[in-house]
């Protein structure tokens, strides 16, 4: 196998991950964002872990995040909690770096023990 193949093999592995992390962190958010929003409406232990899971799901109905936004503002606004657009996206922004720092600190390896 030629350099430029080998090169080549390596980037798309390294894309390949990349997208996937990238999928997982969006899921992770959402799924977060659905606990918030649970919280906020009042709902506990399975009805909050129900609602993150269709707050995830709502994701796949197209690409971008409005419709994740439109569902959780639907519900929220259901159960007669205020909140604007400007202020979830600010949430979502928040719940996205505590995504990103849970899934990059469960990509690590452990480190060694020491004996």
């Amino acid at each position: 196998m030629t350099t430029f193949n080998e090169r080549e093999k390596g980037f798309e592995s390294k894309y390949k991950h990349d997208q996937e992390t990238q999928f997982k962190m969006t899921a992770r958010r959402n799924k977060l964002l659905g606990l918030w929003a649970a919280e906020k409406m009042g709902m506990t232990g399975a009805a909050a872990e129900a609602n993150a899971k269709d707050v995830v799901v709502a994701d796949f109905d197209k690409p971008g995040d409005d419709d994740v936004i439109g569902k959780v503002l639907k519900d929220l606004g259901a159960k007669g909690v205020k909140m604007g657009e400007t202020d979830l996206r600010r949430e979502m922004e928040r719940l996205a770096a505590v995504a990103r720092d849970q899934i990059t600190r469960e990509a690590k390896p452990d480190s060694p023990q020491q004996v």
